[in-house]
């Protein structure tokens, strides 16, 4: 059995969010753990396309960042991912509020993982649903203080 470290998901976490690119997007891991992530986003301006509602761009972020950490924590601690295929499926229109997307991991495997994710509005209705397929790269680990295991 697989025990991940607190200290380290809490390291991750944080370096995650203040990253330029969850920067940016205005969108953080709300929280990691084996086979699981969630990531937050609040609706702003900027996420908008002309017709007033969120681009699909933003969605397919929120749904690419979720199935690659729901499949992370499985890596071994030395490795690290890459997207080799998103497909997803716009299924309403949203236009403000917070999102929330829920990233599951389906299968992980030494050298190809495969995840999905939901992307809910702030009623808890699914906006987005998609899958990922993702490949590992060995030593491309993050080096964060805390070991990634217990």
């Amino acid at each position: 059995m697989i025990t991940v470290n607190p200290e380290y998901i809490q390291e991750l976490i944080g370096i995650v969010n203040t990253s330029p690119y969850p920067d940016h997007m205005s969108m953080g891991i709300s929280s990691i753990d084996l086979d699981r992530a969630v990531i937050k986003l609040q609706i702003s301006r900027c996420h908008l396309q002309p017709y007033g509602i969120v681009h699909g761009g933003v969605l397919a972020t929120l749904i690419d960042t979720a199935t690659f950490w729901a499949v992370f924590m499985r890596l071994a601690e030395d490795a690290g991912l890459v997207n080799v295929d998103l497909k997803l499926n716009y299924l309403q229109p949203v236009e403000s509020g917070l999102l929330t997307a829920e990233g599951r991991a389906l299968r992980s495997g030494k050298s190809i993982s495969y995840a999905e994710a939901s992307v809910l509005d702030e009623k808890g209705e699914c906006v987005a649903h998609g899958t990922s397929t993702l490949m590992t790269l060995a030593g491309k680990g993050l080096n964060l203080t805390s070991p990634k295991f217990l």
